[in-house]
């Protein structure tokens, strides 16, 4: 096991940009009331990092998709849904089936 040095943010860069991430979609946007609420609030959170945010590294899917999701031409017969996470401070879209 190694351990990081106190104050030594570069040790340990792939925690601390996951840490940073999280602080910047929730709680600066939400009052967290206690520590059920910070639990319920963080397991939103990673649902939403696992699950429909978008990364970089992956071309733009998220970490639990394993393909390409299927490209829409029709863009007139389709309609935009949208899911609010954490009350709104978050909102993911999907068009409807």
């Amino acid at each position: 096991m190694l351990l990081s040095a106190p104050r030594a943010p570069r040790m340990n860069a792939h925690c601390e940009r996951v840490i940073g991430t999280i602080r910047r979609e929730a709680p600066d946007h939400v009052l967290i009331l206690g520590e059920s609420h910070a639990r319920k609030v963080l397991t939103d959170c990673q649902d939403h990092y696992n699950g429909h945010r978008p990364h970089q590294s992956r071309q733009q899917l998220p970490p639990s998709a394993t393909e390409q999701p299927a490209i829409v031409h029709d863009l007139d017969d389709r309609s935009l849904l949208r899911t609010r996470v954490l009350g709104g401070v978050i909102n993911e879209y999907r068009y409807a089936a």
